[in-house]
């Protein structure tokens, strides 16, 4: 979907703590023209049952920074994975929802031209993201 003059964005969610994809992670995504320019909020979606998010909205034209937040707690809450993640690891109750990190917001520079996917491995206790294909 990235052309000449606007980047492109998708991600997808593995839940490291059960080894599945994290189903209905709700997901917003917001972009800015510039280092000292203003955040604009551009929607959202939530994973579907193979942790991807495929319909986040496109970006406008000038963007060079984008920020991905993902909500992670009502995540842990709802799938009761962080009890099974404890169970596992010997780790100690952090929170009733479980999630160390209520949510995750990942932000990263853009170039127009160039698609940017986003994976995001995510536990109860931790996470890690990256560049992919």
């Amino acid at each position: 979907m990235s052309t000449e003059t606007t980047a492109s964005v998708s991600t997808h969610i593995l839940d490291t703590s059960v080894g599945r994809p994290a189903e209905g992670v709700a997901i917003s995504l917001a972009a800015r023209s510039g280092f000292d320019a203003q955040w604009v909020a551009l929607g959202g979606s939530a994973t579907d049952a193979d942790g991807r998010c495929k319909d986040l909205p496109a970006l406008p034209e000038g963007t060079t920074h984008v920020r991905l937040d993902f909500e992670t707690e009502a995540y842990f809450a709802k799938n009761n994975a962080n009890k099974q993640a404890e169970a596992q690891q010997d780790a100690p109750r952090v929170r009733d929802s479980g999630a160390f990190f209520p949510e995750v917001a990942i932000t990263f520079a853009v170039t127009p031209g160039e698609h940017y996917h986003v994976p995001l491995l995510l536990n109860p206790f931790g996470y890690s993201v990256y560049r992919g294909s």
